[in-house]
């Protein structure tokens, strides 16, 4: 495994790489890699390329009231991890490499990020595609491989990509889930266990509304109104949104289509902001 630090380092591997035979491939990340990186890497490592990971926390995807400063920065051990998993590349690069001086070019979708995390978070995607349109230019990988963990991030990243014709293929991995339901996430290692008690209800609310869906209830109020109701008992949880939405337009929807559906969760957990999803 070879660590980069520049962007014309990196070019000029990703160029290496790429004349390799079975395609290059690409996982993004912040970095304090966990179970659910894990499976992004094993993944992109089973189309048979090289594989680079991106580990850099993106100040751009952090609004003014987020403390870019305490996101968690574990590079020994995400290159450890990197190191095991017998990737081509990990790619490690400063702010200031990435977001020079008297940088001013930003890459904004402005259809499907602005429902449920974008009115919370308005600047987030436009950091998130930033970010991946200049990594997609940097390694210029087949394939890109991203978490369901983050719906919305691969509706705004697929769209980008049709939107601007980037030639690469969007690969959609399922969450990974601890043994309790919840799902992998950078801070669930700092959770105390009460706090993870009361967090395994946004997987329980989750799995509750697939149980209604699997019992015949379309009708997305219902769902919805029962998920609120489930997270409502616990004082700590405060929700931030429970929507049932397209998939890939994140637009709402009025009755399940089976398959093409989504129910997408945000709350915080005392000061900890949590995200999950299920398809229905």
């Amino acid at each position: 495994m070879e660590k980069v630090e520049t962007v014309a380092n990196m070019r000029a591997l990703a160029a290496r790489l790429r004349a390799r035979t079975g395609g290059l491939s690409l996982v993004p990340s912040m970095g304090a890699l966990h179970a659910g990186h894990e499976a992004l890497i094993r993944a992109a490592a089973s189309a048979g390329g090289p594989v680079v990971v991106s580990i850099f926390a993106n100040p751009l995807s952090f609004g003014s009231n987020e403390n870019f400063s305490e996101y968690p920065r574990t590079l020994d051990a995400d290159l450890a991890l990197c190191e095991r998993l017998g990737i081509g590349a990990a790619f490690t690069p400063s702010v200031e490499e990435v977001y020079p001086r008297g940088f001013s070019t930003y890459v904004t979708e402005e259809r499907v990020s602005k429902p449920l995390c974008g009115i919370s978070r308005p600047t987030h995607f436009r950091g998130v595609a930033t970010l991946v349109a200049k990594l997609l230019n940097i390694v210029g990988p087949d394939r890109l491989y991203l978490g369901q963990k983050d719906p919305q991030h691969v509706a705004v990243l697929r769209k980008m990509a049709a939107d601007l014709n980037y030639p690469v293929e969007i690969v959609v991995v399922p969450t990974v889930r601890e043994a309790d339901g919840l799902a992998a996430a950078v801070r669930n290692g700092a959770l105390t266990q009460g706090q993870k008690q009361e967090a395994l209800a946004v997987s329980r609310a989750l799995r509750r509304v697939r149980e209604m869906v699997e019992g015949g209830t379309l009708s997305t109020d219902r769902l919805v109104a029962e998920a609120t109701h489930i997270l409502g008992q616990h004082r700590r949880i405060r929700l931030i949104h429970a929507s049932i939405v397209d998939p890939v337009t994140m637009e709402p929807m009025r009755e399940v289509v089976p398959g093409r559906t989504l129910i997408s969760i945000a709350a915080w957990l005392d000061e900890i902001r949590m995200t999950d999803n299920a398809v229905l």
